[in-house]
């Protein structure tokens, strides 16, 4: 899984789909993970325009095909598994090189077609917490073994 960390956090930019202004949604809380550690990172939910995490305004985007540069984008996956696997094939078209999925979004086979489909799946049983692999736990540690350079907001 090591590889697959340094490979997700090389790419110079990120994305979250399933961002949220609710702070009690992990969407909001990866999201905030991502702007704390001054990561360049793009909000997905196709419902909203805009979310506010921060105390700031951030602009969406609906889907992994209106990312700017897809093919430098790491995904990280916050949404439920029956819309995970269409993201995924989503993002895959789009170009999106690595993805991790949170806990909570997946079932096994979409983490089947996840590290079939990219060059980097972060996913299942492991990681520093009870419940598998979570930028919130594992995330540093990935930003380490890349190399990256972080400041905590």
């Amino acid at each position: 899984m090591e590889v697959a960390l340094k490979t997700f956090f090389s790419s110079p930019r990120f994305a979250v789909a399933g961002a949220s202004s609710d702070a009690a949604k992990y969407g909001h809380k990866v999201f905030a993970w991502y702007l704390q550690h001054s990561l360049p990172v793009t909000p997905l939910n196709p419902r909203s325009p805009t979310i506010t995490v921060l105390k700031q305004s951030h602009d969406t985007v609906a889907s992994p095909a209106s990312l700017p540069d897809a093919a430098s984008t790491s995904l990280s996956v916050i949404t439920p598994p029956a819309v995970t696997k269409q993201l995924l094939k989503e993002a895959k078209e789009a170009g999106v090189p690595a993805v991790w999925l949170q806990p909570g979004s997946f079932d096994a086979d979409v983490l089947e077609y996840a590290k079939g489909a990219f060059k980097a799946a972060i996913a299942g049983e492991g990681g520093d917490g009870g419940e598998g692999w979570c930028v919130l736990v594992d995330g540093e540690h990935g930003l380490s073994l890349a190399g990256r350079e972080w400041s905590r907001l």
